[in-house]
């Protein structure tokens, strides 16, 4: 059983890595041609930079995957898990929270230190080979910090909870540490806008003059109440650009990167968020919330289930383990099982996405707008204008964005029809 567990990630993973090969063929055979689409806006030298920074981007992430993936197997089957799981039950007092904590802390604290490297290179590399990287190594370092602490104490907190909870209810645990993550995703969309966000960004009224009241009004013409209009300092961290929605109930708002303001004009602007609005009208992000909770309450009883049956350990070669080292076995197991799956989350993403555009055309009148909009962030950002079909449908969360274009310049066009030339 371990052998045929081990060959089925090694196949699971060899897919993953072949459809990166896949799309970054297929954007060599392809990338020198400039979509119809896009004609007169990016230019050939744009161009070769996207394919270059695609290029670039997808081997770096291949390496670091495979750098994960061989790490996992060497933990796993490697002989460390048990030795390390071994160590936290002797350690640990007889406490079943405390065994969780000092079992789980050390590997967030080592996966932190782990991935420095990659993103240091990433940032410091990767980025700045292509403009986009602003931050400094200062500022980095302050980001690592306070990244590593706010993760090891959130992670602090929930683990002593759904420890404290699982030795509560030995029968009922599923049930309460779901319901007690539940809570505190809630909680956190809650505060995250003010409690943790600020702790990277800062955030402040928008500056350009008028532009607050124009979005305002466009979410009230679309029936949603915005407390805020806020733009944060991207631009200290990077020139890539983007707008979201953050926070839930009343203390919804607005957040635009500074770049973004720079790169568009209000219309765009306006478009790209009447796009946003979109996501909250059709009820995508309320029903993907839900969706996410009810999959998570069905892989808790799962999780139960599994667990009580007591065989785990011996699906990957190992006599025993404690309850922690079992939850490791399953999230290993769990990603094999979801592999096949993704293709069916990103079709679902990329239907809201579809949605949310024809929303936006609707609200806004103004699908061109929205088209400018998408062109301005594909040249910026050097957004793949070539991937490979199955890659997308596998991966894209977003429909490929020249796909996009095409749509809402059609759209455009059976608005305003040309004149007939008498």
């Amino acid at each position: 059983m371990t052998a045929a567990i081990i060959i089925c990630y090694l196949l699971t993973s060899a897919a993953a890595y072949a459809l990166r090969l896949l799309n970054l063929q297929f954007l060599k055979r392809h990338g020198t041609t400039v979509p119809a689409a896009l004609a007169g806006a990016i230019s050939p030298e744009t161009l070769d930079r996207t394919v270059a920074y695609t290029v670039d981007s997808s081997r770096f992430g291949l390496i670091e995957s495979l750098f994960d993936d061989i790490l996992l197997l060497l933990f796993l089957f490697g002989g460390i898990l048990p030795v390390f799981d071994h160590w936290v039950l002797t350690n640990a007092g007889g406490s079943f929270v405390v065994a969780g904590l000092a079992f789980f802390l050390p590997l967030t604290l080592v996966q932190a230190v782990l991935s420095i490297p990659f993103d240091l290179y990433e940032t410091f590399r990767l980025e700045s080979r292509y403009g986009f990287n602003t931050t400094t190594m200062r500022l980095w370092f302050a980001d690592l910090l306070k990244s590593t602490g706010l993760s090891l104490v959130i992670s602090a907190l929930l683990l002593s909870g759904a420890f404290a909870l699982v030795k509560a209810s030995p029968q009922r645990w599923w049930l309460w540490v779901w319901l007690f993550f539940a809570l505190v995703t809630v909680v956190m969309m809650y505060l995250a806008p003010y409690v943790i966000e600020p702790l990277f960004n800062k955030f402040e009224p928008v500056s350009e003059e008028g532009l607050e009241e124009e979005i305002k009004s466009l979410a009230e013409r679309a029936g949603l109440r915005v407390s805020r209009v806020m733009q944060v300092d991207a631009s200290r961290r990077s020139r890539h650009s983007n707008a979201y929605f953050t926070g839930i109930g009343r203390v919804k708002r607005i957040v635009l990167y500074d770049t973004l303001l720079q790169q568009m004009t209000h219309r765009e602007i306006l478009a790209v968020l009447a796009h946003e609005i979109g996501h909250w009208k059709k009820g995508h992000i309320r029903n993907r919330l839900l969706l996410t909770e009810v999959g998570a309450l069905a892989v808790s009883y799962l999780v139960w289930r599994l667990i009580d049956w007591g065989g785990l350990p011996g699906l990957i070669g190992l006599p025993g383990g404690s309850f922690a080292a079992q939850l490791v076995i399953l999230g290993f197991l769990g990603a094999i099982v979801s592999f096949p799956i993704t293709p069916l989350s990103s079709w679902l993403s990329r239907r809201h996405e579809w949605q949310a555009d024809r929303f936006a055309t609707e609200l806004s009148g103004d699908p061109e707008a929205l088209a400018s909009a998408l062109v301005k962030l594909s040249k910026e950002n050097l957004a793949n204008l070539h991937p490979h079909p199955l890659y997308a449908a596998f991966y894209y969360s977003h429909p490929p964005v020249v796909e996009r274009i095409t749509a809402l310049r059609l759209a455009a066009a059976r608005r305003n029809p040309p004149v007939p030339q008498r």
